[in-house]
């Protein structure tokens, strides 16, 4: 059985910083590209960021780009999402999710090819 545990959510001042976990268990990540989506009250979900099982390549949505920073330690089997310049429209519950697929961004952005997802943590940016 896949778990995957996201953490580090809470309230946080526009401007200000936050750094999301995503523990997994049940699987090793090392395998397996790593995703993180988010999803805002009446909107749908959306890409975020994903990292392919090397840590060496990484994709972006445009609107996080250059504020974001996702990272692994497949020692810890964790995935980290750090959340720097914060704005107001980033607030959202923030998912993690394992994928066995990395293709281009446009691909890889796709919220079917990963198959197993976290509970979600909130984040509210307050302005």
């Amino acid at each position: 059985q896949v778990q995957l545990v996201e953490s580090g959510g809470g309230l946080v001042q526009a401007g200000g910083s936050l750094r999301l976990s995503c523990a997994a268990s049940g699987r090793t990540l090392s395998s397996y590209a790593m995703g993180w989506f988010r999803q805002a009250p009446g909107k749908e979900r959306e890409f975020v960021t994903a990292i392919h099982w090397s840590g060496v390549n990484t994709y972006y949505a445009d609107s996080v780009k250059g504020r974001f920073t996702i990272s692994r330690d497949n020692a810890k089997n964790t995935v980290y999402l750090q959340m720097n310049s914060l704005k107001p429209e980033d607030t959202a519950v923030y998912y993690c999710a394992t994928s066995q697929v990395w293709s281009s961004r446009d691909y890889t952005s796709r919220g079917e090819i990963y198959d197993y997802w976290g509970q979600g943590t909130q984040v509210t940016v307050s302005s």
